[in-house]
């Protein structure tokens, strides 16, 4: 199977910018590439399903897990296993551009977002 990121409408989720390469298709994992704008935040949230790996491809991200912050850079790699709260926001000047991979593969049902 051959995904082209030219094909695949953004998906603007409060803000973040998302292309998902696999939405619509049966996969065991779900695959993403996220720009998170300047001053852009995602909400506290956590899966009932899903471990996430967030791979940081360029910038800088602030991320929170179980209350814990944490300062993320190009190159780092960041889990959060099915269950952990989590939230992350861009506080510099540039975009930043994240891969996301879900494992099982993302289902909306199965996400919870805490306001």
């Amino acid at each position: 199977m051959l995904f082209k990121q030219e094909s695949i409408e953004p998906i603007n989720f409060e803000g973040l910018l998302i292309h998902d390469f696999t939405a619509g298709h049966s996969t065991s994992a779900s695959f993403a590439v996220i720009e998170v704008p300047s001053g852009v935040e995602h909400c506290e949230a956590w899966s009932k399903r899903s471990d996430k790996y967030y791979y940081i491809v360029s910038g800088c991200l602030w991320f929170m897990i179980d209350g814990v912050e944490h300062f993320l850079s190009t190159g780092c790699l960041c889990l959060v296993s099915q269950g952990q709260r989590f939230a992350y926001s861009n506080r510099s000047s540039e975009s930043v551009h994240l891969i996301l991979v879900h494992v099982p593969s993302f289902d909306l049902e199965s996400e919870v977002f805490i306001d």
